[in-house]
């Protein structure tokens, strides 16, 4: 198993907000975290890359990376797309693509990500030297994934890819995530309020209410799920 969380806990001062969080992320494989506001489906991506202080236990490769700090967490191989986007506004395409790269040695394989990455979103590549400032919020969003994989991760972490879009740009910000899981393998954590985009893209999702896993299964099972059809589906 690439990731493995069991019975974590998380707080912030006093307020505790994780209270038994549960799941696992098999090798290439990519799960999805549902839940309402407030369910803690954020923290849960920041409790793995080490930017809340926890307890239980959080395994990536079978190592303890429970207190680990977000950097070391990164250099792991898991690369972490936060809620809104999180580009560097003042520089360009081409330099928030090489920041992403910055740790890489291989640079002929960073050329051929960078390519592969344009011609994924097509839209960044008309836009190279612009500054991530002047993108629209979709192409921010393109951009941020696109940091993301540059860096060459094991895991993906994504938290909210569609928020604040247009549904037609979610449509295509999901695509082409789907389209990366597909050619590169890389294994994808996924937190959604829109349930149907995220089951375009993972293999099985976890359910969160108030900071508990309380629910698991695969994609196709969830959809079967009455309960889960009108809480998530729109059905």
């Amino acid at each position: 198993m690439l990731l493995e969380l069991v019975d974590v806990t998380a707080s912030y001062g006093r307020v505790q907000v994780l209270e038994g969080v549960s799941l696992s992320v098999p090798d290439g494989g990519a799960v999805g975290i549902l839940g309402a506001n407030g369910a803690g489906k954020t923290t849960t991506l920041r409790a793995i890359s080490g930017i809340v202080r926890t307890t239980g236990t959080i395994r990536f490769e079978g190592e303890d990376i429970r207190g680990k700090r977000p950097e070391q967490v990164a250099a792991l191989g898991i690369a972490h797309v936060p809620e809104g986007r999180g580009s560097l506004p003042n520089l360009t395409v081409r330099e928030n693509l090489a920041v992403g790269a910055y740790l890489r040695k291989d640079k002929r394989k960073v050329a051929q990500d960078t390519e592969y990455i344009l011609d994924l979103f097509p839209n960044l590549k008309s836009r190279i030297g612009s500054n991530a400032s002047a993108l629209s919020g979709g192409e921010q969003q393109m951009l941020a994934v696109s940091r993301a994989f540059m860096a060459a991760p094991k895991l993906l972490i994504l938290d909210e890819p569609s928020l604040g879009l247009a549904p037609s740009t979610a449509r295509t910000v999901y695509d082409a995530i789907g389209r990366l899981r597909e050619e590169s393998g890389i294994a994808m954590l996924v937190v959604e309020q829109n349930a149907n985009l995220a089951f375009s893209v993972v293999d099985e999702a976890v359910v969160l209410e108030t900071g508990r896993s309380v629910l698991s299964g695969s994609t196709e099972e969830l959809r079967g799920d009455d309960a889960i059809r009108r809480a998530y589906l729109g059905a």
